[in-house]
């Protein structure tokens, strides 16, 4: 019978469970989530059998270039007849039984180990597309962290509206109670309240949305609670953002790489295609023991040969194998001659869009410290009874607008740096320019 745990022991489990379950979770951070998508995303993984598929392929292939051995046992009852110009005989059944380990091996085969390294070039490609999915989701991940971020911050400017109608609303009533404006100036504070109000439930929604996106982008439980930490950029010297050499970006792109790649494969693929006119030489043999039945004395058998083989005519095959090749040939060529001019147009675009919405920062900030201003001189005029609230409303509606205007300079900036790193090759770079936090 088993006996019961000790009752320090039970308690310590449950003090253990009670300080687990009140222990905050911790923030997600951007290295987290971009550390975390090799290892979860569906797209990742996905294409990460995709290349251990292409790597499989080697083996396959590189079996047709290595020696074949196998064993056969077989035991056989046969009747010859022998046929004459007149007469034909027939003999008595005969009884045979074989025991035999055969070989072959492709002694020169050009055609087998072109196509070996065609396979081993197709490896090469998968290795290079796998990066450039895992640089694409990266890119996403990022996008996505910024812009929940963003929607989050919004959330916290429609609540400092919210404080702020709330907060003229009781002004109003102040201001009627003192017979210094009208029940109108209520009303409208009061509509303000419900217009805040309603900005606020369906930025929510906004937020809720733009959790589960990034969560399924990281395999997080949709009911899993989700804290980011935040992510400030570094906000460059705009002269920093300049055309550099666009070949270290050819070098770093994994597309450009994997386009490279596949070019490189389908030359091989040419050279493949002019070598199955080469003759082949092959060696074959066996060795074994034979008897009448499988239980008798046997005796050593063997055979050797050698083979040389050469295609005379195969209706034209060897041929168009050949000119579809070279089609594929100069198509890949235009692709990687296209991605040459597209790479060197997002580069261009990412570092203007870069400079751009990090100066545009710096207008937005100055955007809302006059919205500011302007809402306090507006409130002044109010309480001193020389004006309506209109000016008072229509100062917060634009402060509100400048303050989420920042917000969306932000983000987009935020954007362009992910974008930057990722037209230059690695989207992890833009961790590099995060802003230590201040002590």
């Amino acid at each position: 019978m088993l006996k019961s745990p000790p009752r320090w022991f039970t308690l310590s489990l449950l003090l253990a469970g009670f300080l687990g379950a009140a222990e905050p979770s911790a923030d997600l951070t951007l290295e987290q989530a971009l550390g975390s998508v090799e290892k979860v995303n569906v797209s990742v993984l996905l294409s990460e059998q995709t290349l251990a598929q292409a790597s499989a392929a080697i083996g396959q292939q590189r079996a047709t270039v290595l020696p074949t051995i196998d064993l056969s046992l077989q035991q056989r009852r046969s009747l010859g007849v022998s046929i004459a110009t007149v007469v034909v005989t027939s003999g008595r059944a005969a009884n045979r039984f074989d025991a035999l380990i055969n070989g072959s091996y492709a002694i020169l085969n050009p055609q087998r180990l072109s196509a070996l390294k065609s396979v081993k070039a197709a490896a090469e490609v998968a290795q290079a597309n796998y990066q450039v999915v895992v640089q694409t989701v990266l890119s996403d991940v990022a996008a996505n962290y910024f812009a929940h971020l963003r929607n989050l911050r919004r959330l916290d400017v429609l609540d400092s509206n919210i404080r702020r109608a709330r907060a003229l609303l009781q002004l109003a009533k102040n201001q009627l109670a003192a017979g210094v404006a009208t029940q109108i100036d209520v009303t409208r504070a009061d509509a303000q309240v419900a217009i805040a109000d309603q900005a606020r439930l369906q930025q929510i929604t906004v937020v809720y949305q733009s959790e589960l996106l990034l969560k399924r982008l990281l395999d997080l439980e949709a009911g899993r609670e989700l804290k980011l930490a935040d992510f400030s950029v570094r906000r460059s010297d705009p002269a920093l953002f300049t055309f550099s050499d666009q070949k270290s970006a050819f070098e770093k792109r994994a597309d450009y790489i994997a386009a490279q790649r596949a070019l490189n494969q389908i030359h091989i693929d040419v050279r493949t295609a002019t070598y199955e006119r080469l003759p082949s030489l092959n060696l074959t043999g066996n060795f074994g023991r034979a008897s009448a039945n499988y239980d008798d004395p046997k005796q050593e058998q063997w055979a050797v040969g050698l083979g040389l083989g050469m295609p005379i005519f195969d209706g034209l095959r060897i041929s168009a194998n050949r000119r579809v090749a070279l089609s594929r040939q100069r198509a890949q060529e235009v692709r990687v001659r296209n991605l040459e001019l597209q790479i060197s147009s997002e580069l261009r675009l990412a570092l203007q869009a870069a400079g751009s919405r990090n100066a545009q920062i710096a207008v937005a900030e100055t955007g809302l410290s006059l919205a500011q201003e302007e809402l306090r001189l507006a409130q002044q005029r109010y309480q001193q009874g020389v004006a309506d609230n209109r000016e008072v409303l229509d100062a917060q509606n634009r402060l509100a607008v400048a303050d989420d205007n920042l917000v969306d300079a932000v983000y987009q900036y935020n954007l362009s740096r992910v974008e930057l790193a990722r037209v230059k090759g690695d989207v992890r770079a833009v961790l590099a320019e995060k802003v230590a936090a201040a002590k």
